[in-house]
């Protein structure tokens, strides 16, 4: 399985993150449909996980981190 990009998974979360594309592009399917759900967890949610990929902490499903 490839590494996931790190710069697409920011991307996907600024411009898509509130519908869980992001979560969606990283294997974590079950946290994606949440947060489509919840529409980001209200913007919270989507704005922890801009920061958490950019600063490097998210990991992939896998336990990978992004490249």
């Amino acid at each position: 399985m490839k590494q996931k990009k790190k710069v697409t998974a920011l991307l996907l979360s600024i411009f898509l993150g509130e519908l869980g594309f992001d979560r969606f592009y990283l294997g974590k399917i079950g946290t994606g449909l949440l947060k489509l759900i919840t529409v980001g967890g209200g913007g919270i949610w989507w704005i922890i996980d801009i920061i958490l990929i950019a600063s490097g902490s998210m990991k992939d499903k896998r336990g990978n981190e992004l490249v």
